[in-house]
């Protein structure tokens, strides 16, 4: 079965090691082997946490789901939404759209397997041995976190949020490390400001967002943290108060400054690093005061609620969590967000430089496509 034949897929491939190293490499596409499908990305969200996966790439083997054939070339996983156009699986029909996990390319080939009239799984041998959370495909038709009129701000903040609302539970199940005060850097991003956004709902725990002087009023407008500092205002908060630090930025200095500072800091845990120069500089490793900066996985504590919860409470209490920050997010007064599409291989290319840069409005979500068809998408 298919309804559109790709000859070709195109990607953008990044240099491992030199991350603003980037080239656009199109290739044939082979045929379909029994079992296999067919997909058209037709459009997936670039935010720093895609910088993350690149920065911790080998570490965190994420330049493994997608491997490329060009020797010391990465393609980063991004999230976002396909359409099958070739199937030569029985439980897959062309035609259907798909919300998952993507190189940053035009087109993909999935093995389905573990079918569900929800989701099914990539059966591909590379990826066994990988988390299964980003190995997951939801079909559309079936997803209750679904809605046509939304997939822009799926793609942008859905996956982003998950790991918002797993930093949440995560805080809530260890007590808080005994701290009344969370610290937040990158306080604008937006796992950063998801996180918030569940933290703020919590009785008793201050929730103080930090972040640079040109995005101080946009995390204010949020109204999902108690106060908004620069990061050269520390000082600004008591030495001695019981706090977790968050880290969303990987800025090296920046976590020694607060280790160095805070000397009842009951817990360090980095989530991102989307300061690439700086991953390597003092202040990363071993050498910090206090407690050791902790690298948060989220699959791990999925697995743990999922096994204390079972499955179907996990994705209920998920699913509300998503809808109740999805209503505040695309709220009509104060939209927190605004969707910028970008089309074709040098505008994608154009686009991710600039979020690798750090560069441009918070408020701007970008959202990309490999795949063009005349008048759009």
């Amino acid at each position: 079965m298919e309804i559109d034949t790709m000859s070709t897929t195109t990607s953008l491939l990044i240099r491992k090691g030199e991350l603003a190293t980037t080239r656009l490499h199109t290739a044939a596409d082979q045929p379909l082997a029994d079992g296999q499908v067919r997909v058209r990305i037709d459009s997936f969200a670039l935010t720093s946490n895609n910088i993350t996966y690149a920065a911790f790439g080998d570490a965190m083997s994420y330049w493994q789901f997608f491997p490329s054939t060009e020797e010391g070339w990465g393609s980063i996983p991004v999230w976002g939404f396909a359409s099958v156009v070739q199937s030569l699986h029985p439980g897959v029909a062309a035609g259907e759209r798909l919300y998952g996990y993507w190189p940053m390319s035009s087109g993909a080939v999935l093995i389905p397997d573990r079918l569900s009239p929800g989701r099914f799984t990539d059966a591909a041998a590379h990826r066994a041995e990988l988390p299964t959370v980003y190995n997951q495909y939801f079909r559309c038709n079936a997803d209750p976190l679904y809605t046509a009129d939304t997939e822009d701000v799926q793609a942008l903040l859905r996956p982003l949020f998950i790991t918002s609302w797993l930093i949440d539970d995560f805080m809530a199940d260890n007590d808080f490390f005994g701290a009344n005060t969370m610290l937040l850097s990158s306080a604008s991003s937006k796992t950063a400001y998801g996180t918030a956004f569940q933290l703020h709902q919590r009785e008793g725990i201050e929730v103080i967002g930090l972040t640079s002087p040109a995005n101080v009023a946009f995390c204010e407008s949020l109204g999902c943290y108690h106060r908004v500092l620069t990061y050269d205002a520390l000082d600004g908060i008591a030495a001695g108060t019981p706090c977790v630090y968050v880290d969303f930025a990987g800025n090296a200095g920046l976590r020694n400054a607060i280790h160095t500072r805070f000397t009842n800091l009951k817990y360090s845990c980095s989530i991102g690093g989307t300061h690439v120069e700086q991953l390597a500089a003092k202040g990363a490793g071993k050498d910090l005061a206090g407690p050791r900066a902790t690298l948060f996985f989220a699959p791990a504590q999925i697995k743990k609620r999922t096994a204390e919860w079972g499955a179907d409470e996990f994705g209920r209490r998920m699913v509300a969590a998503w809808h109740h920050f999805l209503a505040t997010v695309t709220d009509a007064g104060n939209p927190w967000l605004r969707a910028e599409h970008h089309h074709g291989g040098e505008a994608v290319q154009a686009a991710y430089a600039q979020v690798l840069a750090g560069k441009g409005d918070a408020r701007v979500g970008h959202v990309l496509s490999l795949y063009k068809q005349p008048g759009g998408l």
